[in-house]
């Protein structure tokens, strides 16, 4: 049996109308776009821009916010041609299954597990931090042997919100999404309230030099600990100037990380030929110019050496006085981290539930209830895992780990794009990438690039990961697939078929 043996984009298809493995079609194109916005502004705005303006590009943080737009908009295109080409759960893994081959499938797909799974775990972390610390704000004191800390603990407001949003996601898609709209509206609120009241204690002065100059970076990491890119160039590190520049859009591109899971709901689109692209990239382009604007507004209410790169936007309002907006800002966070908790959980929940109707899971997982139209057993226990490990683990020391399942699933995606081109040239695609093939390629060499700024220990830690799945895979995957059992033809024998 082919390692490589691929399913056809209309069984793809056909597979989404499976009656116990079938999902409801609510979603129209705001409640994409809501649903992108919900997840990509999150931590990052809250915290990202401070650090990068601070510690490596001064006002020109901004330039570096374009550029992370940039790379991240290349890919949405890509991302946005396979929505709607192949308008059906599982985002990459549906992609690479009807391209690259069942195997590279696999790989992808547990390579998303990790990052949305992992990447709900550390954000459910984070709020817990802003809950504890916007009820301190109120007056309140949370018990501190139940709240966060460094180490083994447990951590209960993390293990409650993550339980709370797991029930919800599994009553159904349009509720959750009711409860995203309501949180994303507070959210948006919030960053234009910083915008808006920040323009008044704006000094231009600040802004000046907008790029400063260039100047030796601190010492890299050493060993296992230090960027792979740094290893094999062996340069030296630079801030400030045009390659501090580079080094705040390589953080400042995971601020973006997100988008890719409006793919994931595919198959709960009304109309996803239509409503995928403008969900995906008008979530993007939305966000990229809030993140612009909060950068300009913060870069000139401080000047860029003083701002405080864990707290940037509370600290900016502290420092002119308005202690009281510190407290609107905490609450804006804990809203915006629980939308990016909920989407996460449910681009989790959607990735599996597409590997288990193609049986490289147990399909009985998948089934989805009639009443609520989702896979409430799968939802529960993707929900479950994420609650413990939220809540009993240091799993902040983990968080390269989402970034560098997020670019790899990016790479895959881009160079994708070419190859369905070639091979089924005859598909409706609703929404094409323009330049094709350089557009895709160019969008998986700049991913590339930003993986190797990550460390070995990330890159060591990853590689471990996908061994477990490849020992999952060939143990059980590739002997009980769709494909192997002969339920489903491989695509090459499927339409020599039709011919």
């Amino acid at each position: 049996m082919s390692l490589f043996r691929t399913k056809t984009v209309e069984q793809s298809m056909a597979a989404a109308d499976e009656a116990d493995h079938h999902l409801k079609r609510r979603l129209t194109a705001l409640d994409l776009t809501v649903f992108g916005i919900g997840v990509i502004i999150g931590a990052g705005i809250f915290t990202v821009t401070g650090r990068a303006a601070q510690q490596y590009a001064g006002p020109a943080v901004v330039y570096s916010f374009v550029l992370g737009a940039v790379v991240c908009g290349l890919a949405a295109l890509c991302y946005a041609e396979f929505a709607s080409t192949v308008p059906v759960s599982g985002s990459a893994y549906t992609f690479s299954y009807a391209t690259l081959g069942e195997i590279v499938a696999w790989a992808i797909g547990w390579d998303l597990l990790l990052e949305l799974m992992l990447g709900a775990s550390v954000v459910a972390q984070g709020w817990s931090t802003y809950f504890v610390t916007l009820l301190k704000q109120l007056g309140v004191t949370w018990p501190a042997s139940l709240g966060p800390a460094e180490g083994w603990h447990f951590d209960l407001p993390a293990f409650l919100l993550v339980v709370a949003l797991t029930l919800l996601v599994a009553k159904g898609i349009k509720e959750s999404l009711r409860v995203n709209l309501v949180l994303v509206g507070v959210k948006l609120f919030i960053v234009l309230f910083v915008i808006i009241a920040g323009i008044g204690f704006v000094n231009r002065d600040n802004w000046t030099p907008f790029i400063p100059a260039s100047a030796p970076g601190a010492k890299g990491s050493e060993g296992i600990h230090a960027p792979v890119l740094q290893l094999i160039t062996g340069m030296t590190p630079a801030t400030f100037g045009v390659l501090g520049i580079m080094s705040a859009a390589a953080l400042v591109f995971f601020a973006y990380i997100g988008f890719d899971v409006v793919a994931t709901t595919a198959e709960e689109a009304k109309n996803p030929q239509r409503d995928l692209p403008r969900g995906i990239i008008g979530s993007l382009v939305i966000c990229t110019i809030l993140y612009v604007a909060v950068a300009l507004v913060i870069t000139g209410m401080q000047k860029y050496s003083e701002i405080d790169p864990k707290a940037a936007l509370a600290n900016a309002f502290i420092v002119v006085g308005k202690d009281g907006f510190a407290t609107l800002i905490s609450a804006g966070a804990v809203a915006g981290l629980t939308t990016v908790v909920m989407t996460l959980i449910i681009g989790a929940t959607r990735v599996t539930f597409a590997m288990s109707r193609d049986k490289l899971l147990p399909s009985g997982l998948g089934v989805t209830n009639p009443n609520t139209g989702t896979p409430v057993k799968l939802t529960l226990i993707i929900g479950g895992i994420v609650a413990v490990a939220a809540s009993i683990t240091p799993i902040g020391t983990l968080e390269e780990m989402v970034n560098i399942g997020t670019l790899a699933a990016f790479i895959l995606v881009s160079l994708a794009v070419p190859i369905l081109r070639k091979r089924r040239p005859d598909l409706h695609r609703a929404f094409k990438v323009p330049g094709n093939p350089w557009v895709p390629w160019l969008s998986a060499a700049f991913c590339f690039y930003l993986i190797l700024n990550l460390s070995l220990e990330t890159w060591i830690r990853f590689l471990i990961w996908m061994g477990l799945g490849f020992i999952i895979y060939f143990a059980y995957s590739r002997s009980h697939s769709k494909l192997a059992t002969g339920e489903e033809q491989p695509a090459e024998d499927a339409l020599l078929g039709e011919r």
